[in-house]
């Protein structure tokens, strides 16, 4: 077990920071217990699996408290993880329903989890589908190909599970792909990422528009993928997600008052550069919703195929 506490020279939403990590209500890498007050991650180092409880205290400082091989590299890496290597400085809100986001939300940083892979796996899973089937294909690979969470039982909440491995997950067999719902598309862009999945981790690196380029040079991965990549693994405040399906129309809906396309959404974000992405984050955490005008998108099975 490994330990750390880390006081913020900064306001921090805590919970707000931590979300995009979290894929979904039935995530098993996720948990958050105690009426909020624990948030339970796991994930991959380079040093094997960690499983992480973060607290805040009273007095608002933050401890981790951390199990597995990988607990040592997750915990000092708390800062980080948290914002600490964000800077917002010099962002200027150009819009109302920006300006009041940043009024609101004065603890919301971009975190930088440090790992590529534990990201880049369930957003290719997100290409082109819904996030209900997003999401239960993580699942299903999780379950079935992630290590149980390393720690106690009894302390570490039951059922949480290591994000599957690229040694795993090049080990999957075809009718687990069928299973887990996921296309032929999917699959072939998650094992050609999963044979280098060692150098790719050097985009977090770099960071930027550099550790992008390094993510679209893996066939498949294009981008918008990049981008939620980039956005996780190292806070990048300048991806923004084209090619989003709800991206584009939530932000011009709020900015605007209209949909959007991508060539709409480069225009209106323009002022933001290079802090887009930012930008975005304060949209989506500013409660506004884009008016619904049909049916939702239905989801397609594709184990039924």
């Amino acid at each position: 077990m490994r330990d750390r506490e880390w006081r913020p020279p900064f306001p921090l939403d805590l919970y707000g920071v931590l979300a995009p990590l979290r894929r979904g209500r039935g995530d098993p890498t996720w948990r958050t217990v105690a009426d909020g007050g624990v948030i339970w991650r796991v994930s991959t180092t380079p040093d094997g699996p960690a499983t992480v409880a973060i607290r805040r205290r009273p007095d608002g400082t933050v401890r981790a408290s951390g199990w597995g091989p990988g607990a040592g590299w997750e915990v000092d890496r708390l800062p980080s993880l948290l914002g600490a290597d964000d800077d917002p400085a010099g962002f200027t809100a150009h819009h109302p329903v920006v300006a009041d986001a940043v009024r609101r939300r004065p603890g919301l940083r971009l975190g930088a989890s440090g790992r590529v892979w534990d990201t880049l796996l369930p957003a290719v899973l997100e290409q082109k589908v819904t996030g209900t089937e997003a999401r239960r294909s993580f699942r299903e690979l999780a379950w079935h190909f992630g290590d149980p969470a390393p720690g106690p039982a009894g302390v570490v909440p039951d059922g949480m599970r290591v994000p599957p491995t690229p040694e795993r997950i090049r080990e999957v067999p075809e009718w687990e792909w069928h299973r887990a719902g996921v296309d032929h598309a999917r699959r072939s862009a998650i094992l050609h990422a999963a044979v280098v999945a060692h150098r790719l981790e050097r985009a977090a690196e770099l960071g930027g528009e550099a550790g992008r380029a390094l993510l679209r040079r893996i066939r498949g991965i294009g981008v918008w993928t990049a981008a939620e990549v980039a956005q996780r693994a190292w806070g990048d405040p300048d991806a923004v997600s084209f090619g989003d399906f709800h991206v584009p129309n939530t932000v011009g809906w709020a900015l605007l008052g209209h949909d959007l396309d991508d060539a709409g959404l480069l225009e209106v974000l323009a002022p933001y550069a290079p802090q887009r992405q930012r930008a975005v984050r304060y949209i989506e955490a500013s409660g506004f919703r884009r008016p619904r005008f049909g049916p939702r998108f239905s989801p397609r099975d594709y184990r039924a195929l």
